[in-house]
């Protein structure tokens, strides 16, 4: 508690200096030193009310009304009148009042530091004499031939060259599964190689490739956040308005300066400053506890206001990675032989396809065959030998070069290993990116608070993503849509303010366009995390709308807490007006009014009557032949 309280102190050196302040000038008054004891509180609440000024007069420029005239006043009055402990306890609470605000909004957002972190800074660049030499990645040209080693990411734009290869390209497009480029395509940077490596020639500069400019529209998208307004503040002119017109009625009646004094003392704006910031602070560790990270109070309000919601698919509406979703077997090959001898021969694979065959595999808990002699041909699939037969997995042409057709009737969204002996094929294993349970379920929630308008952003084909978005009920989709699109998009979003879910890095620029940026940051990258406003550190959609309720809560609370605070002080200003209340009485009064106000507002650090929605998650349709059997 000792090491908290002094570490307080040293985060908030103006609180620090009021504080000792106060206790000099008790000692001085207790040795009977008077004139120093008020010479050192007039000094404090002169130097305040001078810094107050300034602050004011910086606000009134940038069009910001705000309630330290209040402040001011009442400090210039107390001192003026001679009554310097009142002051103190005004000067206290202000200078209290702003270190509470602005641990409300203390969690500094680092908005790209995650992309420039994983930003490729160096590029293997072929030299005169056909050498792969390292070079900064600022250095390449347009017209450079590239090297990109196995598991690199493409540093700059560029085409492919020479035979073609297999890209991840989810930190552009947000689509999970692995791309095949012919040569001759057009490779983004930000793209990561598969199994082997290639041969680029560059197209753009670093700073004009699609990575860069990824990074570009994220501190666009950050340096366009409107600036929050405090709750107190919206009413701040009417209450300052009131609390003078009592105070110089009470004067004029009386004929008393002391009154305009006590009644000032006891309207100063501490239960506006305090008590939206208290509840904030407060919801937002709700928040956290319920998985839910808010970075700053602002952010909460808006996803309290909250109107339109826009998804990112792979990874968010979807659980991000290919899975298998059943397989079918040629004449009378036998179903399970056809799964377990995929995998037998995928176990030697690093390929994201491959560890999802091997986890249908186990999970049906079956002996994998023996096979042998296992060998990867680049670009096509694996090759070995079982029982003495030849075994092929992976494309279509490769498996059965004459017979099998890589197009028969595949839905939108899955993708086919294909599996043959002896250069025939027996069957395929279709794989593809489940939409998650609970996704229409959260869907339904959003609407049912209020969310009509709800879009989908994907980088995905228009038919996958249709497909999706019927099976959860979205209805207005935006798919083939790079991360500059899906800007314009979330622009274009009525009615506002609109928040933006996605979890990958191609989803950096939009979340931070976005009112409200969240990010699924349980499995996401650090990039979304980064340029989100709200982070879930759980990997379930249904928190989405658990934190909205909490939002909304707060500011329920925020400004419960506000109209006590007024309320209270406008009884206490009427009561001074009479002059029962001497200014030192009032000034502890005050705090009491600061007390209550603060309790209230703490009440949003705990669950309320109105439970945080939990979707449930609907079954799963059967198929035949799927892991589940």
């Amino acid at each position: 508690m000792h090491l908290t309280v002094l570490s307080a102190l040293r985060r908030y050196p103006l609180v620090a200096t009021v504080v000792v302040a106060g206790a000099v000038a008790g000692g001085l008054q207790l040795a009977g030193w008077d004139l120093a004891f008020q010479a050192t509180l007039t000094t404090l609440g002169a130097a305040i009310v001078i810094r107050e000024v300034v602050r004011m007069i910086r606000d009134l420029r940038s069009g910001r009304w705000g309630l330290d005239v209040l402040a001011i006043s009442a400090i210039a009055a107390t001192l003026a009148l001679g009554e310097h402990w009142a002051s103190f306890v005004v000067t206290l609470m202000v200078v209290g009042g702003e270190a509470l605000e602005e641990t409300a909004s203390a969690r500094a957002q680092r908005q790209i530091s995650a992309l420039l972190d994983r930003a490729p800074r160096t590029a293997h660049r072929i030299d005169h004499e056909g050498h792969p030499a390292e070079v900064g990645v600022d250095e390449v040209r347009p017209g450079d031939l590239l090297q990109v080693k196995v598991g690199e990411m493409v540093p700059v734009d560029g085409t492919l060259l020479a035979s073609g290869a297999e890209f991840d390209e989810s930190s552009i497009t947000g689509e999970s599964l692995p791309v095949w480029r012919e040569a001759g395509a057009a490779i983004a940077s930000g793209a990561v190689t598969g199994s082997t490596a290639v041969m680029l020639k560059a197209t753009a500069s670093a700073s004009n490739s699609q990575y860069q400019r990824i990074i570009a529209m994220v501190e666009d998208g950050a340096s366009v956040r409107g600036r929050f307004v405090r709750l107190a503040d919206r009413v701040a002119i009417p209450f300052t308005i009131g609390a003078f017109a009592i105070a110089a009625v009470a004067w004029i009646v009386s004929g008393d300066p002391i009154r305009f004094a006590e009644v000032l003392v006891v309207a100063t704006p501490c239960p506006l400053l305090v008590a939206a910031p208290t509840a904030i602070v407060a919801g937002m560790g709700r928040a956290a506890r319920a998985g839910i990270v808010v970075k700053s109070g602002d952010t909460l309000e808006r996803l309290a206001r909250v109107r339109s919601a826009a998804f990112d698919k792979t990874g968010t509406l979807t659980l991000g990675s290919p899975s298998v979703d059943r397989w079918e077997a040629v004449s009378d090959t036998d179903p399970a032989l056809l799964l377990t001898l995929a995998a037998a021969m995928e176990r030697s694979s690093a390929h994201v396809l491959a560890e999802a065959i091997v986890a249908a595999a186990d999970k049906l808990g079956v002996a994998a065959p023996q096979v042998d002699d296992v060998r990867e041909v680049t670009g096509q699939g694996l090759q070995g030998r079982w029982n003495g037969r030849d075994v092929r997995v992976g494309k279509a042409s490769f498996v059965d070069p004459g017979g099998a057709d890589a197009s028969t009737s595949l839905a939108a969204g899955e993708l086919a290993v294909w599996v043959g002996l002896d250069g025939h094929a027996v069957g395929r294993i279709i794989l593809r990116d489940e939409v998650r349970p609970d996704a229409a379920d959260v869907v339904r929630t959003l609407r049912g608070l209020g969310i009509d308008s709800i879009a989908m952003l994907t980088g995905d084909a228009e038919a996958n993503a249709r497909r999706v978005a019927a099976d959860i009920g979205i209805d207005e989709v935006h798919a083939g849509a790079s991360p500059s699109a899906k800007v314009e998009a979330i622009a274009r979003l009525q009615p506002r303010p609109v928040l933006m879910v996605g979890d990958g890095v191609n989803d950096a620029p939009v979340l931070a366009a976005a009112d409200v940026g969240i990010a699924m940051g349980a499995r996401g990258s650090t990039a979304a995390s980064e340029s989100a406003e709200v982070v879930l550190l759980v990997d379930e959609l249904s928190r989405i709308p658990a934190g909205i309720v909490i939002a909304r809560r707060t500011l329920v609370i925020a400004r419960q807490s506000i109209i006590v605070g007024i309320g209270l002080s406008v009884a206490v200003m009427i009561v001074a007006a009479f002059g029962v209340i001497p200014a030192i009485a009032g000034a502890l009064i005050q705090e009491a009014i600061d007390v209550i106000t603060i309790l209230n507002g703490l009440r949003a650090g705990v669950s309320g009557s109105s439970a945080s929605p939990r979707p449930r998650a609907h079954p799963r349709r059967a198929r035949a032949y799927t892991p589940e059997h």
